[in-house]
């Protein structure tokens, strides 16, 4: 799948949105990609996770279970996890950290795939790394739907993303004059109070 044929999935469905956004890292952007509007629909979910599957077993080989972090990462984990045939868990924060839970577990010498929905800075795909290993895990890839720094984040293992892009995103303090100028909207979920 290429770029725009990824980005067509988002704008059908009114995904792809420009204004000003704060992202879940905390930097500010331009465009924000709603991608929970793609997965509410599952046969875009599958297109979608399908290739990102193909382009997994093309790049990195057979892996042995999914792991993915809650709550971004579990939609796409697990329909990518389907498509290559394969478990799926999930890692969610306790006491602030990424772990294992639900009576999750991997197995010694598993290979496993850390599935992302979005990857801007890599910030959550490192801490949900983390956690695998932690947990006895042998991460030996991680793929993301999209890669929004067009393949310039570090994550510590191998990213297959299915797209890549390269979209700005700034600090709050470093905002350009025509994005400090619009009203802010904060989309994500990771500073949503309880």
């Amino acid at each position: 799948m290429r770029l725009e044929e990824v980005m067509d999935e988002f704008r059908a469905v009114g995904a792809l949105r420009e204004g000003h956004f704060v992202l879940s890292s905390g930097l500010h952007s331009p465009v924000f990609l709603q991608k929970n509007l793609v997965f509410a629909h599952p046969e875009r979910c599958e297109r979608l996770c399908r290739a990102l599957a193909d382009k997994v077993r093309a790049e990195v080989g057979e892996v042995d279970i999914v792991v993915s972090p809650a709550m971004g990462g579990v939609i796409p984990g697990y329909e990518t996890a389907r498509q290559l045939g394969v478990a799926a868990l999930y890692v969610e924060r306790a006491d602030g950290a990424f772990v294992l839970r639900r009576g999750f577990q991997l197995e010694p010498g598993q290979r496993v795939l850390m599935v992302e929905d979005i990857v801007t800075t890599g910030l959550s795909s490192r801490e949900c790394i983390e956690a695998i290993r932690a947990a006895g895990g042998n991460v030996i890839a991680a793929a993301c739907v999209v890669d929004r720094s067009n393949g310039e984040v570090d994550i510590g293992v191998p990213l297959v993303a299915l797209a890549r892009m390269k979209v700005p995103a700034y600090p709050a303090d470093s905002l350009p004059p025509e994005l400090a100028a619009l009203p802010v909207e904060d989309p994500g979920s990771r500073r949503l109070k309880a």
